[in-house]
């Protein structure tokens, strides 16, 4: 394998054939290819992309450079992912709401990307939670809870693991060709019998227009549906957070006042979680109004609570996040309001940049390797639309010292824009099947 000819092709705007796409995700497994080819690869194709065979040929060489996963369970084995966006936690409810419901959710998750969180980094605000696990281990928390949401091991698409890292400090995240072949090579190497995809689109996405979002579900439908696994994709609104709250225990704690029995600590996350459920749920056979209302059922008697605290004390948590799970957070030592200076309504929240203030704060990475401050991040974000007056927050800075408590409120005055009511948007915009 010539890694450097396989970059000249892409960097010509031809797709390698698949064998030569196979070698060199074998390359980046093995370590045969160097970091430096791997960010050449990723800029290449982030610059000139592949086709739709080539696409194919990437995904599957990426799921094939390590482990795929069988199981024997009984009932369906259902995933979701989305695409990332601030404020966005849906996986934290939407996998203990699954298994509530009777499907396993073995959910290999991803850490935080460019201005985005990553949930995995979100579970490990909990102290002594460990998502780095065994197959055999990731089989037992499965079979027992219903659902794990676990980083990929060192067998999982290794290519994926590389390549991965290196997209997130090379600029080159933003590519149809790369997102798709690195969420479908975790996710068909997990052995799914239906996948849900939450499409983001909006100022906090990767993908800021709907004609970028639609073209990307497409892409994985169409990927994940040619590998064999039955796939829906939904295009979900983020031109404003989800939650209202961004970072990492400062999310988590907002899913624990959903998981507690309130859905008004959320409404939008609590929304867009029951409609990609009842995707998920259908795909398996189930009829939307009975799917929907063993969803909420799960979130009302407190059995998705339970999963979820279950599944946090067999990844090394404590065992009473379910009882006590404020005790268990940690909390930023300065927290700084941000104020409004003028009367009117919030007319327009930049995400992208609201997630990148989050970074700058210590709850994300700049560089591979950087360690992440699970206190930090953004509190109270108001939504789009609501009334303001002179001296109302908008929002709260959860920061390390005051100097990055005042730079990061400065940050988020600037993302934020007052002026008149926008038109209300809807949170699901389409459904790509």
């Amino acid at each position: 394998m010539d890694a450097r000819a396989i970059i000249t092709q892409v960097r010509r705007g031809r797709t390698p054939a698949a064998i030569d796409l196979a070698a060199f995700a074998q390359g980046l497994a093995s370590g045969a290819v160097s970091d430096a080819q791997a960010g050449a690869f990723a800029m290449a194709v982030c610059l000139k992309g592949l086709d739709g065979a080539g696409r194919v040929a990437l995904t599957a060489a990426m799921r094939d450079s390590g482990d795929v996963l069988g199981w024997d369970m009984t009932g369906p084995v259902i995933d979701k992912h989305s695409t990332g966006g601030v404020g966005d936690c849906v996986s934290l409810i939407l996998a203990p709401m699954l298994a509530a419901c009777g499907a396993y959710v073995p959910m290999i998750s991803g850490r935080g990307l460019g201005h985005t969180g990553g949930t995995l980094d979100k579970l490990e605000s909990i102290p002594g939670v460990c998502v780095d696990v065994t197959e055999a281990r990731l089989r037992a928390i499965v079979a027992d809870v219903g659902c794990a949401i676990v980083s990929a091991n060192a067998r999982i698409a290794p290519a994926d693991a590389r390549l991965y890292a290196v997209r997130d400090v090379t600029a080159t995240v933003d590519s149809i060709d790369l997102i798709t072949a690195s969420i479908l090579s975790k996710k068909l190497a997990a052995g799914l019998g239906a996948l849900v995809l939450d499409v983001k689109v909006g100022s906090g996405a990767f993908m800021k227009t709907r004609a970028d979002a639609t073209a990307l579900a497409r892409a994985l439908v169409d990927t994940a549906r040619g590998a064999g696994c039955p796939t829906v994709a939904v295009l979900s609104d983020m031109s404003q957070p989800l939650a209202p709250s961004l970072g990492n225990a400062t999310e988590l704690a907002v899913c624990m006042e959903v998981l507690s029995g309130h859905p008004e600590a959320a409404p939008r996350l609590v929304t867009l979680a029951l409609a990609l459920g009842c995707e998920a749920l259908g795909l398996a056979g189930w009829p939307e109004d009975k799917a929907r209302a063993a969803l909420e059922r799960s979130l009302a008697d407190g059995a998705a609570m339970d999963r979820f605290a279950r599944m946090i004390a067999a990844l090394g948590g404590p065992p009473d996040m379910d009882q006590d799970w404020r005790t268990h957070l940690p909390q930023a030592p300065v927290t700084l309001p941000v104020i409004a200076a003028t009367a009117g309504h919030i007319a327009a929240i930049d995400g992208e940049a609201l997630g990148l203030t989050v970074v700058a704060l210590g709850g994300g990475r700049r560089r591979e390797g950087d360690r992440i401050d699970a206190a930090v991040g953004l509190t109270e974000v108001l939504d789009l639309g609501t009334a303001v007056a002179p001296g109302d927050p908008l929002a709260v800075v959860q920061a390390r010292t005051q100097a990055a408590a005042e730079a990061a409120r400065d940050a988020v005055a600037a993302a934020i824009t007052i002026g008149s009511a926008p038109p209300p948007a809807p949170l699901i915009l389409d459904r790509i099947s």
